[in-house]
């Protein structure tokens, strides 16, 4: 299964599950990241660390860990 921090700039997926335990992935379902909603990968920094993403008509900057709890397709 591919994560979003797998995932190139420029590309939308749709997330398909959350593999975060606890207060992580509280935190990152109330940025509105949750199944079945797409995400557009805007940037992607030159080591990987934060990755900047549009999801629901908002700019998000995540960090690579958390986005490696992200599965998408």
């Amino acid at each position: 299964m591919k994560t979003l921090k797998e995932t190139g700039a420029g590309q939308t997926v749709t997330v398909t599950r959350l593999t975060g335990e606890g207060p992580v992935k509280r935190r990152i379902m109330d940025m509105g990241i949750t199944k079945g909603v797409s995400v557009y990968v805007r940037k992607v920094a030159p080591l990987g660390d934060p990755v900047e993403i549009t999801v629901r008509g908002y700019e998000l900057s995540l960090r690579k860990e958390d986005a490696g709890m992200i599965e998408v397709s």
